[in-house]
């Protein structure tokens, strides 16, 4: 009777026991249930490092054509500030929405009527490093929960053999580095795992070869053995609970983990269908199809960082179509291949970068960094695609209608996968933190 309680746990199929903690380490990734019911039950989160301009990609403004050249007093973040600068893609309109596209992004352009663009984002640094960590955690310093910890914080994972939070990072690796992806002062069950898109998904997770299954289970039934002791005997301490339940997760993994990162079991049409085949597109496109292989198999957050950066301080056009041939198929081909399995209408995707970028040239061709004004858009669970919120103005530097901070899209990412910002708290150092701090506004008109 023990192993099949055991067991029917593992799947999920005892009634719901209230008096389960998300700090207890070993229920701590059970799937539970959110304030209300979820629109969402993952997320996609394609993360373009090094912030693409909203101008040149889906924001195209007629008044920064006309004043091409003009002086204005507009000043660049690491000096040499030029005039106006259009931008040096053509656009079209899509879609029944009509939104503008560039002439970089076809592909995408096909799925716009299943977006919502939100115009009018800003955030308070300048800066790739405290950018970065505020577009992931909410606040620009290090040693925050990342929204992927605080979501599997609050919902579990519905697979127990995979991490309820992985990691695709940047193949020159990420700008602040694991903080990008930590769980901060939540237990460490909680933080992402980066995985490698060839090979084996995580270093050193193959057992060695002289090493049967047998033999390693009974090291973790012994291991397991001597630290209940241990915790019998002294104070409980969560952080060595969690070290042992990562061991358990990590042998479970040995065989999952490598069959979903195995994306030879994908047809050749699928492998077209995301650019594995072109070298270009390779390796966002294996990227990306691993998100969609890990969401299918149930879990819960995804971020996958884009290669190199789209920091285009010296050559706009050179840059942004070089990362456009790297993602434009890519993203397309995870849209449709989420619709035509049935995933897109529990999987929410986001797009975009850290800040945007200057409406004023920087060394002759490029754009600076601008946190004032910047575009990111949403498709999937929850979203009324073919919208648009906000505007910057009619140069595209500054929000000025509905401006959207980092903690309203938290709260929006988080209200689509059931959960409350503000009740979704965690007690540390004499006060409950949040992800959204004490600030952030579901942004309602973007919701299907």
């Amino acid at each position: 009777m023990i192993g099949l309680a055991g067991l029917l746990a593992d799947q999920n199929l005892l009634a719901a026991d209230e008096s389960v903690d998300s700090e207890d380490p070993i229920t701590s990734l059970r799937p539970r249930t959110g304030h209300f019911p979820a629109k969402a039950k993952s997320i996609i989160w394609l993360f373009m490092e090094g912030a693409p301009s909203s101008v040149d990609m889906f924001d195209p403004k007629p008044e920064l054509e006309k004043r091409d050249g003009q002086k204005t007093d507009i000043q660049a973040f690491f000096g040499n500030p030029g005039p106006l600068m259009k931008s040096p893609f053509s656009f079209k309109q899509y879609g029944e929405s009509g939104q503008w596209v560039c002439d970089k992004y076809t592909n995408v352009a096909k799925h716009v009527d299943k977006m919502a663009f939100i115009k009018s984002c800003h955030s308070e640094s300048n800066d790739h490093v405290p950018a970065i960590y505020q577009i992931n955690s909410g606040l620009p310093r290090p040693g925050f929960p990342t929204a992927g910890a605080w979501v599997t914080y609050g919902l579990g994972s519905e697979n127990q053999s995979l991490p309820g939070y992985v990691v695709m990072g940047n193949t020159q690796g990420a700008k602040g580095g694991p903080h990008n992806w930590g769980s901060g002062f939540l237990p460490s069950t909680f933080q992402g795992t980066l995985f490698r898109s060839q090979g084996t998904p995580v270093l050193n997770l193959n057992r060695q070869p002289e090493i049967t299954q047998d033999d390693q289970r009974a090291q973790l039934d012994l291991m397991a053995k001597l630290n209940d002791e241990h915790m019998r005997r002294h104070t409980r301490d969560a952080e060595f609970a969690n070290r042992m339940q990562s061991f358990e997760l990590a042998f479970r993994m040995q065989q999952e983990a490598t069959e979903v990162v195995d994306l030879s079991r994908e047809t050749q049409a699928t492998h077209d269908m995301y650019g594995i085949n072109n070298p270009r597109s390779k390796s966002f496109g294996s990227k990306c199809l691993m998100a969609r292989r890990l969401v299918e198999s149930g879990v819960r957050f995804v971020q996958v960082y884009s290669d190199g950066e789209w920091d285009a301080h010296d050559n706009l056009e050179e840059n942004h179509t070089h990362h456009c041939l790297a993602t434009d198929v890519p993203v397309a081909g995870l849209l449709a291949d989420l619709e035509q399995r049935g995933l897109l209408d529990s999987t929410l995707v986001i797009w975009g970068g850290e800040f945007g970028r200057m409406p004023i040239s920087q060394n002759g061709k490029g754009r600076d960094h601008n946190p004032k004004g910047f575009l990111q858009w949403m498709a999937g669970a929850g979203i009324k695609g073919g919208t648009s919120y906000g505007e910057t103005d009619e140069l595209g530097y500054e929000a000025v209608e509905n401006p959207v901070s980092v903690n309203d899209l938290h709260a929006t990412m988080l209200h689509l996968l059931g959960i409350e910002h503000e009740r979704l708290t965690y007690f540390h150092n004499g006060r409950s933190y949040r992800l959204t701090d004490v600030a952030g506004e579901v942004i309602h008109d973007i919701l299907a």
